[in-house]
């Protein structure tokens, strides 16, 4: 599925970072204390924009925690799939947060090098956060 690259002003990132508070304040994080919450557009096939969100999950055995970029990477499937345009990570204090490795390349495979990121220093494109990355198309050299 090819998108359409999406202007950073044509995104309410206001409201997109709104999302990721609420759905922070459903994260489940008994061992840490640090909830996480994130949020996306997505574009589906038929060009509809939904927002899909996800929260950070932990678990006893630490290592099988799941992140809040991952909780929304299976929400944007699960709700009907799509590639997510722009996307926003806030921590309980509502401070942007940038993705860390593994979650960046979950990102590029979901949003490709288009997907604009909400970061401290500014909306920054895929390009910018994770360079150079691997991607479906590299398994087909």
């Amino acid at each position: 599925m090819t998108v359409p690259a999406v202007d950073a002003a044509e995104v309410d990132w206001s409201e997109l970072r709104s999302a990721a508070r609420e759905i922070m304040r459903r994260a489940y994080v008994p061992y840490s204390h640090f909830p996480v919450g994130a949020a996306a557009l997505a574009v589906a096939d038929d060009g509809s924009v939904r927002t899909v969100v996800g929260c950070n999950v932990e678990n006893a055995a630490y290592g099988v925690a799941l992140c809040a970029e991952c909780g929304l990477v299976s929400s944007l499937h699960a709700t009907g799939g799509g590639r997510l345009v722009a996307f926003t990570c806030s921590d309980l204090r509502g401070n942007v947060l940038m993705p860390c490795g593994r979650c960046r390349q979950l990102l590029w495979e979901n949003g490709g090098p288009g997907l604009l990121v909400d970061t401290a220093g500014g909306i920054r494109p895929m390009t910018e956060i994770l360079p150079d990355a691997f991607g479906p198309e590299d398994l087909d050299r």
